[in-house]
């Protein structure tokens, strides 16, 4: 999943926080910014085994590029 390296939550600058925690092994799954509307995960959400259970990514997604649009 990490492709032989990890992001150490700790490491993080004030700016950045961890959202998204890998059930397998506990590494960074997703950081986001606090200060601007930037955010990632390091999975593919739409490979999700629920039909809806990521949704909210991409509704996040469209909701910020609306938002930029506005």
């Amino acid at each position: 999943m990490n492709h032989g390296f990890a992001l150490d939550a700790a490491s993080l600058p004030d700016s950045v926080e961890q959202t998204h925690v890998s059930l397998f092994d506990g590494s960074n799954a997703g950081i986001a910014l606090k200060d601007k509307p930037v955010f990632s995960v390091q999975y593919h959400p739409e490979a999700s085994p629920g039909p809806r259970d990521s949704r909210y990514l991409f509704e996040r997604f469209r909701d910020a590029m609306r938002a930029r649009k506005a």
